[in-house]
Order: structure tokens, then C-alpha cells, then sequence
């Protein structure tokens, strides 16, 4: 085995990947869109929500909790909920409805009319994404997917879809955590940018 030609091919993947994302302009359309509906949601004193399953889980808890502490400087906290941390409410649901519905449910019980979900799904498939999205369309909560490929069954259903050209998951996930920091630093900038220039 040749670790050392394993490390370099990854990295130059990766590069390859979000130099591909550079270079299209729908998809940083769709990265600006994104930013602006969330930072007019907090404007408007709604919330974000954020699922995915597995790495797409804890992706999901790394964005809440840029908002919810800081990302690059001291402001004041902005409220958001990974709908993936709460291990009672998961089995609860898990155990009397099913996993498809995990996210659904909370959606229908923490959101209201304004928040933005933001869903993230690598096939753009799972089940427990599509059926918060319809969830989000009943109460009126505006949904971004952060997914891959062709953006899959969710495409469809959410107001924006942010969709990587890759077809390989660690690729995805690498690029879905770049867009999200981006997405938070311009809701920062945006919101408390002022903040910066009196320190």
C-alpha cells in the first residue's frame, strides 16, 4: 500500500471538487440565496433547524452550533436546533412512528411559519429528510438541502438545493461543511458585522 499516494489523491479529490464548486455559478447563486433567506429569517426572529443522518448528523450539529456560540467573533448568540442530538426524542419517535419520521416530527413540533430547515442528505433520498420537507411545506418553513450528484428525490421539494458535483459521499460532506461555513459567515457579517468595528 501506498499511504502516501492515498493522501495526496484525496486531497487533490477534494480541491478538484471545490474548485468545481468555484467555477459554477448556480451553485454559488444557490449559496448566496441560502445566506440571505437565513439571515432573513433571523432578522424576523424565526430559527434554523437542521437534520441529516450519520456524518450528515453531526454536520448538522457542527452548523448549530456556529450560530448558536460564534463563528469568527464575539456576538450574540442565534438560535438554532440539530434535530439530531436529542437521543430521547429519537427513540421516542424511532420506537412509536419509525426512523422515516424522526425528523418530521420534530419539525411539526419545534418549527413555526419563517424558520428555515436546513436538511443535508449526500443522495438527496433519505427518507426522514423528504418527509421533513413536507412537513415544512404544511407550516410554512422555507427549506435549503445541502446534498450531491443531481440532488435526488429532494430537488423537488425544498426552495433551494445546494448540490455538490460529486457522486462520492467524504467528497460531499467536505464541501457540505465549506458551504455551511460560508453560509454562517456572511448571516454573521450580515447581522452583526458592526460589532467588529467598535471592538
Amino acid at each position: 500500500m501506498n499511504i502516501e499516494k492515498i493522501i495526496t489523491e484525496q486531497i487533490q479529490k477534494s480541491i478538484s471538487v471545490k474548485q468545481a464548486i468555484l467555477s459554477n455559478t448556480e451553485i454559488l447563486k444557490d449559496i448566496k440565496d441560502a445566506a440571505t433567506m437565513v439571515t432573513e429569517a433571523y432578522r424576523n426572529d424565526a430559527k434554523t433547524l437542521l437534520a441529516g443522518n450519520g456524518g450528515s448528523a453531526a454536520d448538522a450539529q457542527h452548523i448549530a452550533g456556529e450560530f448558536v456560540s460564534r463563528f469568527y467573533f464575539d456576538r450574540p448568540g442565534i438560535p438554532s436546533i440539530a434535530l439530531s442530538t436529542d437521543t430521547s426524542i429519537i427513540t421516542a419517535i424511532g420506537n412509536d412512528y419509525g426512523f422515516d419520521r424522526l425528523f418530521e416530527r420534530q419539525v411539526q413540533a419545534q418549527g413555526k411559519r419563517g424558520d428555515v430547515f436546513i436538511g443535508l442528505t449526500t443522495s438527496g433520498n433519505s427518507e426522514n429528510i423528504i418527509k421533513a420537507l413536507h412537513a415544512c411545506k404544511e407550516k410554512g418553513i422555507q427549506s435549503i438541502i445541502l446534498t450531491g450528484g443531481n440532488g435526488g428525490k429532494t430537488a423537488d421539494i425544498c426552495d433551494i438545493c445546494i448540490k455538490v458535483p460529486s457522486k462520492e459521499t467524504p467528497r460531499i460532506q467536505e464541501s457540505h461543511i465549506l458551504i455551511a461555513h460560508i453560509i454562517c459567515c456572511i448571516v454573521e457579517e450580515e447581522l452583526f458585522g458592526d460589532l467588529k468595528l467598535s471592538e
